[in-house]
């Protein structure tokens, strides 16, 4: 860790230690979605701390023929099928890693944008520019500007280790 770091959101009071449990994702992935708005997403990586408030997220029933779980368990969806409260993250179009957060039995939620409050910096240097508005963007801008590839996909979000999601409210 950076001898900068801090365990808050500058300005804001917000702990990044705050990290959500099993029971918050273990619900209807409607309602994840809509109270992970607010939320903050935490990745720790090559000694920094990165972080960036949850703006936009899409919700992914099994049912749905959108899900990547609609026909059933596959290796590459195998973390959308385990517990809750884990990421499920896969490559798009053979480019972009992208990130989901589990809420069992086969349904996820996409996180699909962030408002980055801490790490800019390397956001910046990770995305090659620096419109602020642009470095999480989008569900592959925001793996990217946090580092998150496919190591992490079955990642235990609720650990508090490398990548979590803390309160943020």
């Amino acid at each position: 860790m950076a001898a900068d770091a801090v365990e808050e959101v500058p300005g804001q009071g917000t702990r990044l230690t705050d990290v959500l449990g099993r029971d918050f994702y273990a619900r209807d992935s409607l309602e994840v979605a809509r109270d992970l708005i607010g939320r903050l997403v935490i990745r720790t990586t090559g000694g920094r701390r990165l972080a960036g408030r949850i703006v936009e997220a899409e919700a992914y029933a099994r049912d749905d023929p959108a899900s990547h779980a609609f026909r059933g368990p596959t290796p590459r969806n195998a973390s959308m099928f385990g517990p809750a409260g884990h990421a499920y993250v896969y490559r798009s179009h053979g480019i972009h890693s992208c990130m989901n957060v589990t809420t069992g039995d086969g349904s996820a939620v996409l996180l699909r944008a962030l408002e980055p409050v801490r790490g800019m910096g390397e956001m910046i240097r990770r995305r090659g520019l620096d419109e602020v508005r642009l470095l999480c963007a989008g569900p592959g801008r925001l793996c990217q500007a946090l580092d998150i590839s496919l190591a992490e996909d079955g990642h235990d979000l609720t650990a508090g280790r490398r990548l979590w999601l803390a309160r943020g409210k």
